[in-house]
């Protein structure tokens, strides 16, 4: 297999891996911040724990995996870019660390005070993934404050922001987590909470929608980069040795240049939508697969608006990162790949397979059946 065809299944492997963490953890803190909207008593909020509660770890786990691979595959954006979101990352892991704490301890003890406090922090720990995940998605579009001299050596600068558009993204992320979190809940809890998620799942559907075409319109705003030359995209690249100029389409290039690429964010705008409709019509597995695909849907449609690049820089175009320039070896990128096809189908059986052990609704018989035996 020659390095191109390495870099390119790389690119979609990266993106497959992140793509798996929002569908799949999306739900989970989708699902924890609308606990205290769900559960309106201690039972409630416990069916709604318990929805994700066999399967939040294991979700969990893609971020660690693309992180990794994020790594082995691309060290120079995980140089980058670490270093550049130190700050949000912070956040993002303060908020991922109060999940496990949260659920672990919540039911320790009886007391109302107590389980309060701890389904506040159920509720932070959701919502701030969520909000740096989908203000860094927005920044990377923007391009990010960094360049490498002529050593390789990375230097910041200050960020340039376009405010409107980090919003508009922000909320897109914020609605459509909640939106796959409320067609999760539908299908999984009974009575009462399982009611009140339908109703929200079908008002998040065209909110969702209406906040990911807002964020298509202002991306109109920020400029794209191009190329300026073709690269050899069969040998090992320093991120210097090209030219970048903004492209006067912006990030829309390359739909431009090849229009069927548009049925991606076609599908990103209208899966919300069906989702709402399937909650309206109680099919909620339905909906939850037509909210999954949303997911998947517009993660694509930014990695097609980017392609090639993987990290814009701001300060200094030429440092922009690229699938073709960013990679490590020829010979890592096999080694990794033949460790993927090995483990990707065991993760991927294994997670197929928990899902169909805990499949079916949970009720409050339920919980008051098997109460100390679950979160």
């Amino acid at each position: 297999m020659d390095y191109a065809t390495l870099k390119l299944i790389w690119w979609g492997l990266v993106l497959f891996m992140l793509v798996g963490f929002v569908v799949l953890d999306g739900f989970d803190l989708g699902v924890a911040m609308l606990l205290p909207l769900m559960g309106k008593d201690d039972e409630e909020r416990r069916l709604v724990i318990n929805s994700v509660g066999p399967v939040w770890e294991g979700n969990q786990v893609w971020i660690i995996a693309g992180a990794g691979a994020l790594f082995a595959a691309w060290p120079l954006v995980y140089a980058a870019a670490f270093s550049v979101l130190y700050v949000p990352m912070v956040v993002l892991l303060f908020g991922l660390f109060l999940r496990p704490v949260g659920f672990d301890y919540r039911s320790k003890l009886g007391d109302a005070a107590w389980r309060r406090w701890w389904d506040r922090a159920l509720v932070v720990g959701g919502l701030l993934p969520t909000l740096v995940l989908g203000a860094t998605l927005a920044l990377v579009m923007q391009g990010l404050p960094f360049r490498f001299d002529s050593a390789l050596r990375l230097h910041y600068g200050p960020f340039v922001l376009h405010g409107a558009f980090i919003a508009a993204v922000t909320a897109t992320a914020l609605a459509l987590v909640l939106l796959h979190g409320a067609s999760f809940l539908h299908g999984k809890v009974a009575g009462e909470p399982a009611r009140r998620a339908r109703a929200a799942a079908i008002g998040l559907g065209p909110v969702a929608t209406s906040l990911y075409l807002l964020a298509g319109w202002l991306l109109l705003a920020v400029p794209g980069y191009n190329l300026g030359e073709e690269l050899a995209t069969t040998s090992a690249l320093s991120p210097l040795a090209k030219t970048v100029s903004l492209h006067p389409d912006g990030w829309y290039a390359n739909y431009l240049a090849s229009p069927l690429l548009w049925l991606v964010p076609v599908a990103g705008a209208l899966l919300p939508l069906a989702s709402a409709l399937a909650a309206a019509c109680g099919r909620a597995r339905l909906g939850l697969l037509a909210s999954g695909g949303a997911c998947v849907a517009m993660l694509t449609s930014v990695a097609i608006a980017l392609f090639p690049f993987v990290l814009p820089s701001s300060l200094d175009p030429a440092s922009s990162l690229t699938l073709w320039d960013a990679t490590s070896s020829a010979k890592t990128l096999g080694v990794m790949l033949g460790i993927v096809l090995v483990l990707m189908p065991i993760n991927l059986g294994y997670t197929v397979w928990v899902y169909r052990v805990v499949r079916g609704r949970l009720d409050r018989a339920h919980i008051r059946r098997s109460g100390h035996q679950l979160y």
